[in-house]
């Protein structure tokens, strides 16, 4: 017997079954069957279902002689089930990494409940992802009523003989009545666990016509065999479902939604228990049978949308008038040769190179006031101490056309004209390993729309480019090419902290981070990628740190284009550090560095330690991104350290000791001269002498 009975119905998703199946199959917690119930469908999707039978023992496929649709089709899978809990997933849905163990965790947590609600996002076909159904919280019955957004203990579904219905809107009245059926033995568990797809056609929810008014039916046989109080507490929810399937055009098209409404409002009448009231006016309306009064509620509720939204339009728009035209008339004012205002990605924080600079400046140039530009969602980030502007507020705007000092590592914010006398420090955030500037022409996969023209433009306010190598200075001149700026090959201020910081300070930091224990720390930090959306790891982070031993902790740190967090299931061996302010902490605590093509490894390189390079999909990254050198060539000067292709290679290297010999020494030793060679803990102060103190 398993633990999870996995079944999934499938018609006419040939193109979305693979990933679906793979979804389910690559999970690290295994213990599951998996039925594929072919619903006749004509396309390729049996034989997809029947490969996967044939090379994993835990699928089976079962094939319907003639379309009954999706609800019979889960009531055969279930009738075949033997595992201890039922989950049900559409065929062109996906169970997301890490799904099952976290099921199974909070199953045994609470005690093998008869129901588990679950939340699940949703993605369309721009590959988007959104967070779907709304929180988990209040009702139960509130929750999008579906089939794949929670799981049934076996034993239960039999014992209320639940099945689905025949025909569309199908898992209405089993879902419901699970859920009132578990009373105090459902529990949720509010991680997401399945992603559905939002497909732009060809599916049910995206064809309108008068099949949809069968969810009218579904809730009339629902309602019906509910007693007085499940009737009450089930009335509000089918309202606000029938109310949402009438409002979409996508089901209910526009001659059709008297005749939908005035079947809603009958069977909303038929089954109100007496003294109920509504909780909304259009609930009232429904009550009632008044379509006009109907069409007059959501009319004008859509008309206050309309207008609330053109209000905040013309707001903004004013307000950017405004704080431009003020801008314009502080252009005319003196500069102050005192004042030097700093960003870092984008306003995201006070971080990397202009941090370092900045903080070197208090010292060195006290003189000098330094004010930081951050985004308005950012500035709880902002230390005690540290004066800062929101990015387009008048005090921005005052900053930018009076500072005499501009510092950035990557662009400040609105457009801003530069004026004679004020001195702009680009210091870039990385040393080039992917394609840089104008060479991504050549591949559009990492361009995401860029105008190179203000890539140019941008380059020719810079009166300084700062440099960590020659390498970069190199690259610099070439993709930003202007006669306005001159190489600073001053070394990355941000490398500073590798050879100042003593070994009782990094014990403090292990000791914060929870590694203090005399553990062998692993930084994993992979980059993004331009081809893919997502934090989505080529290396199943539970099983690697299983396999390489209880001697490993391993620090995981996600690249911030993913957010606050890298998403990690609770284990004694992972740390998700992706949300740690200052990444440095996190490279003075490793003992040794896994990465693939992140920026990280050449500043990691000042240290001296361990570095493993992680690339299973190098030919692709290189293809679509484009790379200055072979990062596996196992060349002098370009390969840091051991490497691994596959995650059997880079768990051998840990269980075997390849991950730090003397011949990966050596290659580290040359990586580390040819990157790192102006790096010797005082990059920022000659930077700051250079800029402040000529």
């Amino acid at each position: 017997m398993s633990r999870f009975s996995v079944v999934v119905p499938a018609h006419r998703v040939q193109g979305y079954l693979r990933e679906c199946l793979d979804s389910v199959l690559t999970q690290s917690f295994g213990d599951l069957e998996l039925t594929v119930v072919d619903d006749a469908s004509p396309d390729a999707c049996a034989a997809i279902a029947a490969e996967y039978a044939e090379r994993d023992p835990r699928v089976q496929l079962l094939r319907v002689p003639a379309q009954a649709g999706p609800g019979p089709a889960r009531n055969i899978g279930a009738d075949r089930a033997t595992g201890d809990y039922l989950l049900f997933l559409d065929g062109d849905d996906l169970l997301l990494p890490g799904a099952l163990e976290a099921l199974d965790a909070a199953l045994a947590e609470r005690g093998d409940p008869d129901v588990l609600l679950f939340a699940h996002d949703r993605v369309d076909w721009w590959e988007t992802v959104r967070p779907g159904g709304g929180p988990l919280t209040g009702d139960p019955l509130s929750v999008t009523p579906a089939a794949w957004n929670r799981v049934f203990r076996r034993g239960f579904w039999r014992e209320r003989q639940l099945s689905f219905s025949e025909g569309a809107y199908e898992d209405v009245v089993p879902v419901h009545t699970a859920t009132l059926r578990a009373g105090e033995r459902l529990v949720v568990l509010d991680r997401s666990c399945v992603r559905w797809r939002e497909r732009r056609g060809g599916s049910f929810s995206k064809t309108p016509g008068r099949h949809h008014f069968a969810v009218v039916g579904r809730y009339e046989e629902l309602l019906a065999a509910a007693g007085p109080a499940d009737r009450a507490r089930l009335l509000p929810h089918a309202a606000a479902h029938l109310l949402a399937v009438l409002d979409d055009p996508g089901r209910i098209r526009a001659g059709d939604r008297r005749d939908f409404f005035r079947e809603a409002a009958r069977v909303h009448r038929t089954y109100a228990p007496a003294g109920t009231e509504p909780r909304t006016p259009r609930e009232k309306a429904l009550a009632t049978g008044s379509f006009t009064a109907h069409e007059s509620l959501r009319k004008a509720e859509s008309r206050r949308l309309r207008v609330s939204r053109r209000l905040k339009e013309q707001k903004k728009k004013l307000r950017a008038r405004a704080m431009r035209a003020a801008y314009r008339a502080d252009l005319h004012r003196s500069l102050d040769p005192h004042l030097a205002v700093y960003g870092a990605y984008w306003n995201r924080a006070v971080s990397c190179n202009p941090a370092a600079i900045h903080a070197k400046a208090r010292e060195l140039a006290p003189h000098i006031r330094g004010v930081w530009v951050v985004s308005g969602r950012h500035k709880h980030k902002v230390p005690a101490g540290v004066d800062y502007v929101v990015e387009g507020s008048r005090r921005y705007w005052q900053a930018m056309a009076t500072a005499t000092y501009l510092i950035n590592n990557s662009s400040f914010p609105g457009g801003f004209t530069k004026r004679p006398g004020q001195v702009y420090l680009q210091t870039h955030h990385g040393t080039p390993l992917k394609k840089m500037g104008l060479d991504q022409r050549r591949y559009p996969a990492g361009t995401h729309g860029i105008s190179f023209q203000k890539v140019l433009d941008h380059t020719d306010q810079w009166d300084y480019s700062l440099s960590s190598n020659p390498h970069s200075t190199e690259i610099w001149e070439r993709v930003y090419p202007s006669t306005a700026y001159e190489p600073l090959e001053a070394g990355y201020p941000r490398n500073d902290v590798y050879f100042t910081t003593g070994e009782r300070e990094i014990d403090r930091i292990r000791t914060q981070l929870g590694v203090g224990d005399g553990r062998t720390v692993l930084l994993y930090a992979p980059t993004h990628r331009d081809y893919q959306k997502g934090f989505l790891p080529r290396l199943d982070l539970r099983r690697f740190a299983e396999r390489i031993g209880p001697q490993y902790v391993v620090l995981v740190r996600a690249h911030y284009f993913y957010g606050a967090d890298a998403g990690l299931d609770a284990h004694p061996q992972l740390i998700d550090v992706t949300g740690h302010a200052r990444v440095e902490d996190l490279c003075l605590a490793a003992d040794a560095l896994v990465t693939d093509y992140s920026s990280l490894m050449f500043d990691y390189a000042c240290l001296d330690r361990p570095i493993v390079t992680y690339a299973p999909d190098w030919q692709a990254y290189r293809l679509a991104r484009g790379t200055y050198f072979d990062l596996l060539s196992g060349r002098a000067g370009e390969t840091p350290g051991a490497v691994a292709t596959t995650e059997d290679e880079l768990a051998e290297l840990f269980r075997g000791g390849g991950w730090d010999t003397p011949e990966a020494a050596e290659l580290r030793s040359a990586f580390r001269a040819r990157f790192c060679p102006y790096d010797d803990g005082k990059a920022a102060e000659r930077v700051v002498r250079r800029l402040f103190l000529p």
